[in-house]
């Protein structure tokens, strides 16, 4: 399986390589491995869901 680093990663997501080590160390990319302390995404691997923003959920304004 071919794999990418994380800073690949943040560029193909558009996030940091901070929050991608984050995401992989929570356990919320599939298949991502860590190989003497790196992580290592697949180069299949989808972004996940960000749990912070507020989609489809609509806001009361009063």
């Amino acid at each position: 399986m071919d794999y990418m680093t994380l800073k690949e990663v943040a560029e193909k997501w558009g996030v940091t390589p901070r929050r991608v080590n984050y995401l992989c160390a929570a356990g919320r990319i599939p298949g991502a491995v860590k190989k003497a302390s790196v992580w290592l995404i697949p180069k299949t691997a989808e972004k996940p869901i960000d749990g912070r923003t507020k989609q489809g959920k609509e806001q009361k304004h009063e």
